[in-house]
């Protein structure tokens, strides 16, 4: 068997075997929650990130992303779906109970908000580096407007054990290095992602409306629906937050990241991290001695590439995500396309977690060709379609050099591969756990009044309600769960001694500065040059 003609089929024969099929167990994932804090009449809290979590710059678990309102809860790498949920529950467990009457907003479009100056940006200290982290907030506050920042979603790390590389790579090496293997292997996965990638916001986007708060003073031409006092939908959106209301940078549009091979796509990203932007040097970058933005280019830096998946590596202190993975390679991949669900406490549920593992292990083992750009267009016109309109009866979507197909059609297809991947999982360690949630994604690929969107929307139009009631409704009865249910995983010790090393830690920078702000941007930004 060679990489160049083994068949998805092939692979997954070659694994079911007795002596292969153990090097399977083992998948590590991990999970990024993000839910914004709010009063108890919805409005968006404006308070600081509270003192009793410890330090959002330092914490382990509990820290913050664009606005001091905007939590993000971070797990450990876990190769057990259930114990990486006990600790999701741990963390907003104790979180909540340290609200001091604040509540945790339960979906991925905000709450009520105000102004874009209303929106407080995360403050990280007076370290170079916390200072670093909240000017490029406040480049992102001028590029593209703090609301479209207070989105929240939910990001899966997920990587496959050192036995399974161990064993593809034997089968199919052809003599590399076992780490180009893998790095390879992950970006063919990315590849895969974003041909086959809109399943996920069709069956786990649930973001189909929102406050009609979030548009005050935006310009759109999309035929919004209202429900309520104030609440705006599409009747088939799946996930406006994916949607060119969310996450969206017009500017990158022209980059052509390539995702064709590692040396590439490190290539392309710091083009990218160079190119100068026009619009963007209109903010200006110093003005008057206050900083604006780290620098005017498309990108100030990595991490303001948006991407619904991305190749990782954990960068070890001070160095950059890019130099990570030239250095040592891909070590697992981010998928940044999952809403919030907002019928789980933890904004996750275990079912979605299969999934998620039978997908992108699909995506992994499903022979990947280079994107090219006609098919990364097509790609991006098929998910913009996913996520404005993919419950509408009869769409149709594009395939690459062939005809069109209805999405149900299409759905179908790939399901029928996902359920032999999935019946590979359950085989080694799933115990029907993968099958059965494969079975429910099968039925709402089948039925779109079973996807997550279709009942957020159903609840709020059998209501006649708003947004705003239904998510504190959910919010109300989430804080009380979590002041009832008991530690699963860590108890409150435990955070309660991170919260101080956080703040040690933090200290600890500060004191440990010895170079000016702008020697500390200068070095930092000459070091990518």
């Amino acid at each position: 068997m060679t990489k160049t003609t083994a068949s998805l089929q092939q692979r997954l024969r070659a694994f079911q075997r007795s002596d292969k099929l153990p090097s399977i167990k083992g998948i590590r994932r991990g999970i990024e929650r993000e839910s914004l804090r709010i009063t108890p009449d919805g409005q968006l809290a404006h308070t600081p990130h509270p003192s009793a979590l410890g330090s959002a710059l330092s914490h382990a678990h509990i820290t913050t992303d664009f606005s001091e309102s905007l939590m993000e809860f971070i797990t450990p790498v876990s190769d057990s779906v259930e114990t990486l949920l006990a600790q999701l529950s741990d963390i907003h467990r104790y979180t909540v109970r340290h609200l001091d009457g604040e509540q945790l907003w339960p979906l991925s479009m905000p709450c009520l908000l105000k102004s874009d100056q209303h929106i407080p940006l995360a403050q990280y200290g007076s370290s170079n580096v916390g200072r670093m982290k909240t000017l490029y907030r406040q480049g992102l506050h001028h590029r593209y407007g703090s609301s479209m920042q207070v989105i929240s979603g939910v990001h899966f790390n997920f990587s496959m054990p050192d036995s399974f590389w161990v064993e593809w790579h034997e089968l199919e090496g052809n003599g590399s290095y076992l780490q180009d293997f893998v790095s390879e292997a992950y970006l063919g996965l990315i590849r895969n992602f974003y041909r086959f990638g809109w399943l996920i916001p069709y069956l786990f986007g649930a973001s189909p409306a929102l406050c009609g708060s979030f548009l005050q003073g935006r310009e759109h031409k999309l035929p919004f629906e209202r429900l309520g006092k104030g609440t705006l939908y599409l009747p088939y959106a799946t996930s406006l937050r994916m949607s060119d209301l969310g996450y969206t940078n017009n500017a990158q549009a022209g980059l052509n990241i390539s995702l064709n091979s590692l040396d590439e796509y490190v290539a392309s990203l710091r083009r990218a991290i160079g190119t100068h932007a026009p619009e963007f040097a209109r903010i200006g970058v110093k003005v008057d001695g206050e900083y604006r933005q780290l620098n005017d280019n498309v990108l100030q830096i990595e991490n303001e590439l948006y991407a619904p998946i991305r190749p990782k590596r954990t960068a070890e202190s001070g160095e950059k995500p890019s130099e990570a993975l030239e250095a040592r390679g891909v070590e697992y991949i981010e998928v940044r396309s999952v809403d919030v669900n907002p019928f789980s406490p933890v904004g996750i549920a275990p079912e979605q977690i299969r999934f998620l593992d039978t997908f992108l292990l699909w995506c992994l083992l499903t022979p990947s060709a280079p994107l090219e750009e006609d098919e990364i267009a097509l790609n991006r016109r098929n998910f913009n379609k996913v996520v404005m309109e993919g419950r509408k009866p009869g769409l149709m979507l594009e395939q690459f050099n062939q005809d069109d197909i209805t999405i149900k059609e299409l759905g179908e297809h790939y399901f029928a591969g996902l359920a032999d991947v999935a019946a590979l999982l359950d085989a080694c360690c799933g115990r029907g756990c993968y099958g059965k949630a494969h079975e429910q994604q099968l039925a709402a690929m089948r039925d779109p009044g079973l996807t997550l969107s279709a009942k957020v929307l159903s609840e709020l139009k059998q209501r006649n309600t708003d947004i705003l009631p239904f998510g504190m409704e959910l919010s109300r009865r989430y804080g009380e769960h979590f002041a009832d249910v008991l530690p699963r995983y860590w108890d409150d010790s435990y955070f309660d001694e991170e919260g101080a090393r956080s703040l040690a830690r933090q200290r600890k920078l500060e004191e440990s500065d010895t170079v000016s702000f702008d020697d500390f941007l200068t070095a930092y930004f000459s070091a990518s040059e």
